[in-house]
């Protein structure tokens, strides 16, 4: 039975073992795309010159679906907070951009990723970046302290994101902006992916229908909305996907050729009002 304990359970042992295995050098296996770091997901995000300013296992250890550094403008002085930080890539480059009037902060509730992240941080020369261990469904953080929160493919292996979406408002100041790149769904998605733990951690099985991403967002009580789906996954490339999930991923993929896409998600905190409580 999937339940969220055992998705969580799943994530953490998969991204832990990525983790250790990035920290070797190596390429692990179980994450976004399949094959952490080298999946039709993870591929070919992140440029020459944003490469070679980091540490090699910081590039190893990234497991997301786009560059969420690159959404949105990281003004000298602002405050970042990363969901779900993994080895610390999208940390390590705000924090340039940032300044060292600046902060950000990273998120992950996964040991080996926070090791490896506070690593790759030391070896970077970094020193307005601070690592948290938590869920991004209950942030450490004050309310209204943070001026942008980004995400890399993360936000879909979370089992309630409403959770997530609202003390990601509330941990925003007001006028803050939320830039994330995530997996979406365009159309159904057959139950027997939505059912497999594994396929949650390949970021597939948890991610959100694009209009219901809106409406989410607008319910925890952002504004300027904005859902852009820039990497869609053709029949091979789902087949990819699903590989490791026990399913029969060449019919899964027919299926659910055109149903994910890589997207950006943009939105604002207003200068008022008050969200929607979760229930």
């Amino acid at each position: 039975m999937t339940t969220p304990e055992v998705i969580k359970t799943t994530i953490q042992d998969r991204y832990g073992e990525a983790a250790r295995q990035a920290a070797k050098g190596q390429v692990g296996a179980g994450c976004c795309g399949g094959s952490c770091g080298a999946g039709p997901i993870t591929a070919n995000l992140y440029g020459d010159a944003e490469r070679r300013e980091l540490p090699a296992e910081a590039v190893t250890a990234s497991l997301g679906c786009g560059n969420p550094t690159a959404l949105t403008e990281l003004r000298a002085g602002d405050v970042v907070l990363d969901l779900g930080s993994g080895g610390g890539i999208d940390v390590l480059l705000s924090a340039r951009r940032v300044g060292p009037a600046g902060k950000v902060y990273g998120l992950d509730m996964t040991d080996d990723m926070l090791a490896l992240a506070r690593d790759n941080q030391r070896k970077a020369g970094v020193t307005n970046v601070e690592f948290l261990k938590g869920d991004i469904e209950q942030i450490p953080l004050p309310d209204a302290s943070v001026d942008v929160i980004i995400s890399n493919c993360v936000i879909n292996l979370a089992t309630d994101k409403d959770k997530v979406l609202a003390d990601a408002w509330r941990v925003l100041r007001p006028g803050g902006r939320f830039a994330v790149s995530d997996i979406v769904v365009r159309g159904e998605v057959p139950d027997a992916i939505r059912r497999n733990a594994e396929l949650w951690v390949g970021c597939v099985a948890g991610a959100l229908e694009e209009n219901d991403y809106r409406k989410r967002l607008a319910r925890a009580g952002f504004e300027g909305i904005e859902v852009e789906a820039w990497r869609e996954y053709g029949v091979d490339e789902a087949r990819e996907l699903l590989a490791d999930g026990g399913v029969d991923a060449d019919a899964a993929g027919t299926s659910a050729a055109g149903r994910f896409a890589s997207a950006f998600i943009r939105a604002v905190k207003p200068q008022g009002g008050v969200p929607k409580p979760v229930a």
